[in-house]
């Protein structure tokens, strides 16, 4: 399986510039795409009860966030951070967000997230949606008519509550 972020695609969407990204990779090849790997399949992991991982293309950017936010913080970390730096704390508090909008799109009932449902089919949603549940007449007074009507053929009928 492929990651859904390549190396290039995955440089113009980090904070971190990308001559740290080619550092890391020069220091050793590969590693970056590992990560991204590691990352996709990681969300997958998450959300595989509730949608039809991997998501097909266009993967929706949501995602490609989230893979872009947890592999930021490992190169940030494997290039080597002073831990008193303002910006690492940024870097990790989006990696939790990351983690944590996973969980959420993962939870059925309570998540906020809407992502395809299906990977063959990118434009449905994950959320299914009720339709309108009202009646209404041309005239605001039919309802009346039609509940004397079905009162009375009850009535005939032997099917009144005290008949």
């Amino acid at each position: 399986m492929a990651s859904y972020l390549t190396l290039v695609q995955f440089k113009d969407r980090t904070n971190m510039p990308a001559e740290f990204v080619d550092a890391l990779e020069a220091v050793r090849p590969g590693w970056v795409l590992a990560q991204l790997e590691m990352a996709s399949r990681w969300v997958d992991a998450r959300l595989f009860k509730r949608y039809a991982v991997p998501f097909a293309a266009p993967v929706p950017e949501t995602v490609l966030a989230w893979v872009t936010r947890l592999v930021t913080l490992e190169c940030w970390f494997r290039r080597g951070v002073d831990p008193d730096d303002k910006a690492m704390d940024r870097a990790t508090t989006d990696a939790d967000t990351a983690k944590e909008e996973v969980k959420e799109a993962a939870n059925a009932v309570d998540g906020l997230f809407d992502l395809p449902l299906r990977a063959d089919l990118a434009a449905q949603s994950g959320i299914s949606r009720g339709g309108p549940r009202v009646y209404s007449e041309a005239s605001p007074y039919v309802w009346t008519t039609v509940q004397g009507a079905a009162g009375r053929s009850e009535d005939e009928n032997g099917g009144g509550t005290f008949g």
